[in-house]
């Protein structure tokens, strides 16, 4: 993978996994939030949600990895002072100023550690009784075919939704209630970066076509599959 041409590939997008306004009210909704509740984005991109959790909690704490996206998460909600983007570690977010947390809410990048032991790096960064909701890789059959086993690349870590809820509860978490993510979140990712890849091919040189290649292909193989595998979406209160 050539780090550069996919950075710039990616650069500006509106958000960087599947999900979409909807799956942050329902999650949102049944946590019960109060109106003056902080709520962390943890994994946040560019800040596609974040508009959508302001609905449920007075301040949004954005953390991501890439440096870049929070820059562009911190120029769209320049002008909201209830935004704070951060370049920082997921696995540290107990140790920002802001925690503990009401809420956490982390889209689609759980899977850098896995439910339970995920969920056990979240638990000191939330209040007593907070709660966090989240969406990981899942099974919606019991036999996928090898096209939906390879839309993973090697990821040996999707599970099917009993196993996801099971591993909730281990990690001292109560279900509140879980649901898969719908068609319309992976399109309102996948459509942008479609239309992405469409304007750079013209112009794209070896690296960068092999890049443009992979996502298209990640792409059409999702669209073949969808009814085999997605992701899960869960919220849970601490125990």
């Amino acid at each position: 993978m050539d780090w550069d041409a996919f950075f710039k590939l990616h650069a500006d997008l509106p958000r960087e996994g599947p999900g979409a306004p909807d799956d942050v009210d329902w999650a949102l909704g049944q946590a019960g939030l109060t109106a003056s509740a902080v709520i962390c984005d943890a994994g946040s991109g560019p800040g596609g949600d974040v508009a959508a959790l302001l609905a449920h909690g007075a301040q949004v704490v954005a953390v991501d990895t890439h440096a870049p996206f929070i820059d562009t998460l911190n120029t769209r909600f320049a002008d909201d002072p209830r935004v704070t983007g951060l370049a920082g570690d997921m696995a540290a977010l107990a140790d920002l100023p802001q925690a503990p947390f009401d809420a956490i809410w982390c889209a689609g990048a759980l899977y850098f550690f896995g439910v339970q032991a995920g969920l056990t790096l979240f638990r000191p960064a939330l209040k007593p009784r907070g709660v966090v909701a989240f969406s990981y890789p899942c099974w919606f059959v019991d036999a996928p075919s090898q096209a939906a086993q390879d839309f993973w690349q090697g990821f040996d870590g999707v599970r099917p939704p009993d196993q996801i809820r099971a591993e909730t509860q281990a990690a001292g978490f109560q279900l509140l209630a879980d649901r898969p993510v719908a068609d319309a979140g992976w399109e309102a990712y996948f459509q942008p970066l479609e239309a992405r890849i469409a304007a750079l091919r013209p112009d794209a040189d070896a690296a960068m076509s092999a890049v443009l290649d992979e996502n298209m292909a990640e792409i059409d193989t999702w669209r073949q599959v969808r009814d085999q595998t997605g992701y899960h979406l869960v919220v849970a209160r601490l125990a």
